[in-house]
């Protein structure tokens, strides 16, 4: 029987990490290159020709290929998208402008408004009116498309986003307004709401369909161009995108709705912490994803990863709801920091140290790498505590010079801070690892979750290195480090199952619910999502997954709560009232007697079947490891030297056990065990570093 060969290319902001699987789990080949900014199919060419000659194989014989990249997110913040001509209904111009109807600061004299990236100037308006119910109150009126088209020649548009009031109850005028504006210039990328986001609250359907409008023709060029590069390389199987919500999804897709390729690299992440959960028995656990960019951390109670259907991007002030573009679309819930092994230190003009969000990226890159970097970063501040190594950096890829990362920290705030390159270094590291712990207990506790009986996922290139004091800052004293924690964000695609979620909006009171009404609703919408995957698993076995989003009568947010795998019956109003009112009760403290229930939103999610992990095996019996090798290193407590010991990843088997401070390395990353941590190896092969002692 011919085995499966499957590649997954992870593009970050700083490296590209591919990994190649054979068969379920068996990781044959990994690697980490760096990721070309100018072209990044070329990064993703150097590193599948890396893993297909380690592991002596063909990308001919690759049957499956997963991609994800920061592509377009970066394109959003950067502010490198398509020109976009917004059309809303007559009398409604201003949906952008005016927002929330609030500010994010109350008293903030100086607040900056998101980037919202369309102007009044280029916010056009046409006369139709549906109503909340689907109703056509008035008519589109062709006769002005001429000159609305007119208009849009006149704004010089790449993109136009189309949200024409109450469209998700009723398309039909978005998509005649389509037709007319395509027939007419045929060039244009054309985004319609109803698509996009079927949903109501037109400021955030407005600005998703914006967002997907905006780096729509990016992504298209990109996608073809990367499938083409691929396919003179030689493959012959179709590639899949990884997308914000944790599935799989056809390039076809992904170009027509790139907006749920946004955080797509985290998502993978958060699924192989999911997974390494379930496989060790973890109910709880943090999922701490650290790269050379940004580090983003995920919840994950019961083998499944905390969902939204909502998030911002492009905040105009950091760690602020509401100062940033809002996008409703199904997405894993994570928080995401410019902490990363190239974020910036430098000192503020209150002389205060600071590190990121800056990031040296890949280019330059951090000083120690020798391309041409001169701010310090985090990166050289590991360096000069010793905590990198130069002879097992980055697979010997390139080498580092801790002599340039040591002068330009005491340089550049070693000398203002009073301290040598060890201390300003120090400084640097407690610096973003406590901003690091500081977001995973606000996220814990806007979630209303506790961290401390969590264990901690620690992985991507910088993670392992900084999880022991993060660990310790946030109150978690349990931390486990996969295999290939390095590329842990690529492995996690390779386990995400081919999926398609639609949300729709169509309100009903839970006491009279329409039931023959939404029973066709969201048969229909269960039949459009499993069309879409199977375009990319036409035999696999699916499941399928039924949401209501309820609330009381005249709330403004919803909770999710499941729906039957089949028809609703009258008999299931009953327990959908017990289920709403227990989760209210689980999230406010109790349920608000004599208020009638609403459903605003219904969802359908149809994914393919995941094989279950296999079950933990017996925990191997203990043996203390001697090492041979030593390192010099700043203490992660004390601050001061001391001899770390240093061991290679590979010569540890199950049941080993070293004491911290020590130093496991392996090809793509260094675990750093604290000077109050011990690490052993269980059986599954994870590290697992518990704090048992205060150390020092």
């Amino acid at each position: 029987m011919q085995q499966s060969l499957r590649l997954a290319v992870d593009i970050g902001g700083t490296f590209t990490d591919t990994v190649l699987i054979e068969d379920a789990d068996r990781i044959v080949a990994s690697t980490k290159t760096l990721t070309t900014h100018q072209n990044p199919a070329d990064g993703a060419i150097e590193g599948v020709r890396r893993a297909l000659s380690a592991s002596d194989r063909g990308l001919g014989e690759v049957t499956g290929f997963i991609h994800g990249t920061t592509l377009a997110t970066n394109a959003l913040i950067e502010k490198r998208g398509a020109r976009v001509v917004t059309v809303t209904t007559e009398g409604f111009r201003d949906i952008l402008e005016i927002g929330y109807e609030r500010r994010y600061s109350q008293y903030d004299i100086n607040l900056r408004k998101a980037d919202l990236l369309v102007g009044r100037d280029r916010s056009l308006t046409i006369r139709e009116r549906m109503s909340a119910d689907g109703q056509v109150l008035i008519p589109l009126d062709e006769g002005a498309i001429p000159d609305l088209v007119a208009q849009i020649d006149a704004a010089g548009a790449e993109a136009i986003a189309i949200c024409l009031l109450h469209s998700y109850a009723n398309p039909l005028h978005e998509q005649r307004l389509r037709e007319a504006i395509a027939s007419a210039r045929p060039g244009l990328s054309i985004s319609i709401s109803s698509e996009v986001s079927p949903e109501a609250r037109e400021f955030d359907r407005l600005c998703t369909t914006l967002a997907n409008a905006y780096i729509q023709p990016l992504m298209a060029r990109y996608l073809s161009a990367f499938e083409a590069r691929f396919a003179v390389e030689g493959l012959a199987c179709p590639i899949l995108m990884m997308t914000a919500g944790g599935g799989m999804t056809t390039v076809r897709t992904a170009a027509a709705f790139p907006i749920r390729l946004v955080e797509s690299g985290p998502a993978g992440g958060a699924i192989l912490a999911a997974r390494i959960a379930s496989e060790c028995g973890l109910e709880n656990v943090l999922s701490f994803d650290m790269g050379g960019t940004t580090a983003k951390l995920c919840l994950i109670d019961g083998g499944s990863p905390q969902t939204s259907r909502a998030f911002e991007i492009a905040r105009a002030a950091r760690f602020i709801k509401g100062s940033g573009m809002p996008v409703r679309i199904p997405v894993i819930e994570m928080i995401e920091i410019g902490a990363g092994g190239g974020s910036i230190a430098a000192i503020d003009r209150l002389g205060r140290l600071t590190v990121g969000p800056q990031s040296a990226g890949s280019e330059p890159g951090p000083v120690a790498f020798g391309r041409g970097g001169t701010q310090p970063t985090v990166s050289d501040a590991d360096i000069v505590l010793g905590y990198i190594r130069p002879e097992t950096f980055a697979e010997g890829q390139f080498t580092i010079d801790p002599a340039p990362a040591a002068a330009t920290l005491a340089e550049t705030l070693g000398e203002r801070l009073s301290t040598g390159a060890p201390g300003a270094a120090d400084g640097v590291s407690r610096i973003v690892d406590e901003n690091m712990a500081s977001a995973a207990r606000m996220h814990a506790v806007e979630s209303g979750k506790d961290l401390g009986a969590r264990t901690m996922i620690a992985f991507g290139g910088n993670g392992p290195l900084h999880a022991c004091r993060v660990a310790r800052a946030a109150g978690i004293s349990r931390i486990l480090i996969p295999a290939n924690p390095g590329v842990g964000s690529a492995v996690g695609f390779l386990f995400a199952p081919v999926s398609y979620e639609i949300v729709r909006s169509r309100y009903s009171l839970l006491e009279t619910l329409d039931l023959g009404g939404i029973n066709a609703l969201l048969s229909g919408m269960v039949a459009e999502a499993t069309g879409v995957v199977r375009q990319g698993a036409p035999a696999a076995d699916t499941a399928v997954g039924r949401t209501a989003f309820m609330r009381y009568h005249g709330q403004g947010h919803e909770i999710e709560i499941p729906l039957p795998d089949r028809d609703l019956q009258p008999d299931d109003i009953g327990p959908l009232t017990t289920a709403f009112e227990t989760a209210y009760s689980r999230q406010f403290s109790r349920p608000v007697p004599g208020m009638s229930i609403e459903i605003l939103n219904w969802s359908v999610r149809v994914a393919t079947r995941a094989e279950a992990p296999a079950a933990s095996s017996a925990e191997p019996p203990e043996s203390t490891l001697a090492p041979d090798s030593k390192r010099t290193i700043i203490c992660d407590l004390s601050g001061k030297p001391r001899d770390a010991a240093f061991v290679p990843r590979e010569n540890l088997a199950p049941g080993s056990r070293i004491t911290g401070p020590a130093l496991i390395a392996e090809p793509q990353t260094t675990t750093f065990v604290g000077a109050d941590f011990t690490a052993r190896v269980d059986a599954r092969g994870n590290l697992v570093l518990t704090r048992d002692r205060i150390g020092g």
